[in-house]
């Protein structure tokens, strides 16, 4: 898990700087000095959205074609990750990589209450998730739920129906990659009843009219970025509102878990796990 874990996030560093170097290309023939600017902000930004690189005090500079990278990792694989980044970016053909190995390193410490860069995007992205996985369950579409995240630690600000559904939301926002601590503040209000219609056609569970493609894409997606379910090993496949799970888990906890993730989407009317193996 570690090793596949580390190999998808140099390919994602690698792609980042890439997709950088693009979006910001500069117009006519920019100086070599302004070309050498651009491409050290390239690196460094890449570096401060990993959680390797981030907290390590790394420092780049350009000449020409080549990036020198200098500064301390306690890890040779986060050494050559921070090369492999650096020629990613467009215009890089050498890198002078005289980063140290120290396996007892400590990185600096920052300002009790400051967060880097890279803290502020993902503090950013699991609010997002989180908002996402509410608004997909079928127990915790329509909550008045606010969520704000720092430094990994997320508060629920809101109402919700009942002790079920603010409990159930406590669960989707710990159950996300990144969180460390959930402090749940939604508050329990009563809302009105629906109005149960007569009519057998409209009192058909509208969970049958969202499409199974649909399902597919939010239970993959909730798998993804859930923190105890690996995703990748997983196949999702949704037939009438009926969702299938095959491939491995680690343990009965896991099963369970992605179980319990799908079931709450909305639209699905039962899931089958029995083919997830362990």
């Amino acid at each position: 898990m570690y090793r596949k874990s580390r190999k998808l996030l140099l390919t994602t560093a690698i792609a980042l700087a890439l997709a950088t170097s693009s979006g910001l290309t500069m117009a006519g023939n920019p100086t070599p000095e302004i070309t050498a600017a651009r491409q050290e902000s390239q690196i460094w930004t890449t570096y401060s959205l990993s959680p390797y690189l981030r907290a390590n005090d790394l420092r780049v500079s350009v000449a020409g074609e080549t990036a020198t990278l200098t500064g301390t990792v306690d890890e040779d694989v986060d050494k050559d990750l921070a090369k492999q980044i650096a020629l990613g970016v467009d215009g890089i053909r050498k890198v002078d990589n005289q980063i140290v190995v120290m396996a007892d390193y400590t990185p600096p410490a920052r300002a009790s209450e400051e967060r880097s860069f890279g803290q502020v995007v993902d503090d950013a992205t699991i609010t997002a998730t989180i908002k996402s996985k509410l608004l997909w369950g079928k127990n915790t579409e329509g909550m008045e739920t606010d969520v704000d995240t720092r430094k990994g630690v997320v508060t629920l600000h809101g109402t919700a129906e009942n002790a079920a559904s603010r409990e159930l939301a406590g669960r989707m926002a710990q159950n996300t990659r990144g969180v460390i601590s959930v402090d749940n503040q939604l508050r329990v209000e009563n809302l009105k009843p629906v109005a149960i219609s007569t009519d057998e056609d409209e009192s058909e569970d509208t969970s049958e009219k969202i499409a199974d493609t649909w399902i597919t894409t939010k239970v993959k997606s909730t798998f993804m970025y859930s923190s105890n379910v690996e995703s990748d090993d997983i196949t999702v496949h949704t037939t009438g509102g009926i969702v299938t799970l095959s491939g491995k888990v680690s343990s009965g906890a896991e099963r369970e878990l992605a179980t319990e993730l799908a079931q709450n989407i909305r639209g699905v009317n039962s899931v089958n796990a029995t083919a997830l193996k362990f």
